[in-house]
């Protein structure tokens, strides 16, 4: 019988990747999601320029802690995704593995998650069942996410929010790994359910505002690139709201692959879709229940047309202004922009646009906040105070 490989998979979303190691999970695979912190910046430094995207050092620096510290041994593979566009961070890959070459660990494979025909001799073998537990993880991730964002802060008691969190992600974990809960009409009635339930947590009024934060994926979503942004403004009593990352994933399909000649362009299309009628079901739960939400993604996306061009597409593109934009609408004016120190997509399709956003909603209050290695914790919270004073 041969032997499972485990991947090892590096944190990049808090919220999600808890649901997606139970989507990896096959008779092939035992995924398992990277919670070493320590020291992880100084391991990735070690091997890497610190001129290099934060995250890359981040991701290098917990591969090689985690292959130290000899928890890990046999057949184990890890993988990072790639977009496959313009964006450094398709170019991970072989920064890893040279780190890996120079740390004693060159012999580990790499696997790379793309859609792109990228790594075909290291891509992950994926099936339908795969797709279906995945794309279902990304659901349950975002609205469990925007929930416990919203309540946290203003729960009257203490740590409510977050047993509520771990209760719904044990059930849905349970219910992937059966094939439960991932179709559509189970997914609608399952974000009624987890909205009513965390609607039923007792809060207090606050006068304290909620902060909106869009930016480069992985320092938005993950504590680890964003220094704790989120506790830090929860400790402040102030409410979170960071967008969903179905809302990146349909946007990195209409504006990467869609576009694809043939066959895989209607396919695409027809995921599209599929993803779109869930997420507006998920919104529909959550603000019925009362909730604060952006639009699904085809309002979010026609809403955005006035105020960036959609050939802006490479990593992130026009989908931090169409947060910027969305969010104050539905949600909030107060909104820190973030993003790793020297990311240029971000800096020309992010901080590029701020200051036209800005005059063109008067209420609008943005703080751009970079973080690196070298980022002081005294900086971070200068920003928050400055944003959520003004």
């Amino acid at each position: 019988m041969k032997k499972k490989t485990t991947i090892l998979i590096p944190a990049m979303l808090d919220f999600h990747f808890p649901l997606l190691e139970c989507a990896f999970c096959s008779e092939n695979y035992e995924a398992i999601v990277l919670k070493n912190e320590n020291d992880i910046a100084y391991t990735g430094l070690k091997y890497l320029h610190n001129d290099l995207c934060y995250p890359v050092i981040l991701i290098a620096g917990q591969f090689i802690s985690a292959l130290k510290s000899g928890k890990y041994s046999g057949n184990v593979a890890l993988m990072i995704p790639q977009a496959g566009d313009a964006c450094r961070g398709s170019n991970y890959i072989h920064m890893i593995r040279k780190a890996l070459r120079h740390s004693g660990f060159g012999h580990v494979p790499i696997i790379s998650l793309n859609f792109k025909g990228l790594e075909k001799k290291n891509r992950l073998k994926i099936n339908i069942g795969m797709i279906r537990r995945g794309l279902a993880a990304v659901m349950y991730g975002d609205i469990l996410m925007i929930l416990q964002n919203q309540i946290s802060a203003y729960e009257v008691h203490s740590g409510e929010t977050e047993n509520m969190v771990h209760k719904w992600t044990e059930h849905i974990k349970k219910g992937l790994v059966e094939g439960s809960n991932v179709s559509a009409s189970e997914m609608r009635k399952t974000f009624f359910e987890i909205a009513r339930d965390f609607s039923r947590i007792e809060t207090a009024e606050s006068n304290k505002p909620v902060i909106g934060i869009v930016g480069e994926l992985y320092v938005k979503y993950c504590h680890l690139g964003n220094a704790n942004i989120c506790r830090n403004l929860k400790d402040e009593k102030c409410g979170v709201y960071i967008n969903g990352f179905s809302w990146y994933l349909i946007y990195y399909l209409d504006t990467h692959l869609a576009q694809s000649a043939g066959l895989y362009g209607l396919g695409y299309k027809l995921v599209i879709k599929y993803l779109s009628e869930i997420q507006s079901c998920m919104v529909s739960a959550l603000r019925e229940n009362s909730f604060l939400c952006c639009d699904s993604f085809y309002e979010f996306k026609k809403s955005s047309a006035d105020y960036v061009s959609f050939d802006c597409n490479i990593a992130d593109g026009w989908l931090i202004a169409g947060e910027i934009v969305n969010i104050n609408r539905n949600v909030t004016s107060k909104i820190a922009c973030v993003q790793p120190f020297g990311c240029m997509p971000n800096h020309v399709f992010g901080k590029g646009i701020y200051s036209s956003l800005q005059r063109k909603f008067e209420n609008i209050m943005l703080s751009s906040i970079d973080f690196d290695s070298g980022s002081a914790d005294v900086n971070l919270n200068n920003r928050l105070s400055m944003l959520i004073d003004m």
